[in-house]
């Protein structure tokens, strides 16, 4: 030991030290606390208190990082403060030599014991921290609550005045992953699948949950009781069994056949999960973001009048993510919904959503309140199809090659030859 640190009042050091520890618990919490998962805050939810006031302390995001930050700036001031007056002191007692180690050693301990110590401890322990320090944290944060309107106001001016025209950043676009993944590995073909993973996350915020969904007409709910031996021996195509409430036909819960690993005879009900219930017009991204959120695996799709017109499973939205060219007629008709015939012909599945249809195609179809080909052929011949009907949108030209029991269409969808040059 240095015989100049012999001088030191043990007082200070003692003090130095207790704000060490104080610096290492609110960087500790703030890891912990930020780095839970959706299953961690869950399982938290319903712990014990201290687990239950660390997970209500996230709901308020923004109040916990300010106390926390701020508390922890006050703490590392009052740390550097005593720091510096203790160097002042040997560098009049000694030398600066010695006042320098000091003020070195003092940063390097902080960085290391009060910052990347604890959130290397918060991030890889996060909700056995989380649970220790819930209940001293959330002391800390009420007692700021007095003056948080104040610190919140300096926040919002500081905003105003330094940086007026802050804008925030927008989002990614496709081209910025594909430039991120072309430099993060050197396999073609590995880059390739990442790519088409990537456009397809981005698709989902564009996509609809009804151009999605697997419609009502294709669905069979049941009352309970549920019993297997009504499946008549046939296992949904979904992996669902949807149950529907004693009194209505609409969707209330569903019953994940293919995540049991015992399916009794008798009762099924009684293993069925809830279901989140979404608006037609929700874009699939912020289903699926809502399904994560609340633990559940199936949306029911409502329309204006609240009518369940389909459902969206977790698998559905997975395989449209992982799959090269998903699409809703593949996974429920098991067959490929756009088949070329020539270079201006393709015979179509009815159910094939617009949006799909202009990609394949390569044309930029008119605005229609429709989102598929049958939607639009309903629309245009303003009664149900039959076969040989004829009908003209914009740069394509639709007849109706089939119509099944279940009303799904085949239609032969023509590329006008004196339109294709506007494209």
């Amino acid at each position: 030991m240095p015989v100049w640190l012999e001088t030191i009042n043990p007082m200070w050091l003692a003090s130095m030290l207790a704000l060490l520890a104080a610096s290492a618990f609110f960087s500790a919490s703030e890891a912990s606390l930020f780095y839970l998962s959706h299953q961690d805050r869950r399982a938290m939810a319903s712990g014990n208190r201290a687990q239950q006031l660390a997970v209500r302390l996230l709901e308020e995001p923004d109040r916990l990082l300010t106390a926390v930050l701020f508390w922890n700036l006050v703490i590392n001031v009052a740390y550097f403060a005593m720091a510096s007056i203790i160097g002042l002191q040997l560098e009049e007692r000694h030398d600066r030599a010695e006042a320098g180690e000091f003020a070195l050693g003092s940063l390097l301990t902080l960085i290391i014991v009060s910052e990347m110590l604890p959130k290397s401890l918060g991030v890889t322990r996060s909700p056995v921290i989380a649970s220790m320090l819930g209940v001293p944290l959330g002391v800390a944060v009420r007692a700021l609550d007095p003056i948080m309107p104040a610190l919140r106001t300096a926040n919002l001016l500081s905003r105003r005045l330094l940086w007026p025209g802050f804008q925030p950043e927008p989002y990614l676009e496709t081209r910025d992953l594909e430039r991120a993944v072309r430099m993060s590995t050197t396999d073609a073909a590995f880059r390739e699948q990442e790519q088409i993973v990537l456009q397809n996350i981005l698709t989902l915020s564009e996509i609809t949950a009804e151009e999605m969904m697997r419609p009502r007409r294709w669905l069979k709910t049941y009352h309970p009781p549920v019993a297997l031996a009504n499946l008549e021996g046939e296992l949904p195509q979904s992996g669902y069994i949807f149950v529907s409430d004693p009194d209505s036909e609409e969707v209330a819960t569903a019953i994940p056949l293919l995540r049991m690993a015992d399916i009794p005879t008798e009762h099924l009900e009684f293993y069925a999960e809830s279901v989140v219930y979404v608006p037609w017009s929700a874009r699939v991204a912020a289903v699926m973001d809502m399904m994560r959120s609340r633990d559940r695996r199936v949306a029911a799709v409502v329309n204006e009048i609240g009518e369940t017109i389909g459902v969206l499973t977790f698998d559905d939205i997975l395989e449209t993510i992982f799959t090269v060219r998903a699409s809703r007629s593949a996974r429920l008709l098991e067959r490929t919904p756009i088949q070329s015939i020539d270079d201006h012909t393709w015979h179509v599945v009815g159910m094939t959503t617009l949006r799909r249809l202009a990609r394949n195609l390569g044309v930029k179809l008119p605005p229609s309140k429709s989102v598929t080909v049958a939607g639009i052929v309903q629309e245009l011949l303003e009664r149900l199809p039959r076969p040989g009907d004829r009908c003209t949108w914009g740069p394509l030209e639709f007849e109706v090659i089939e119509v099944s029991h279940r009303g799904q269409l085949l239609v032969k969808v023509t590329l006008s030859m004196n339109r294709e040059h506007e494209q």
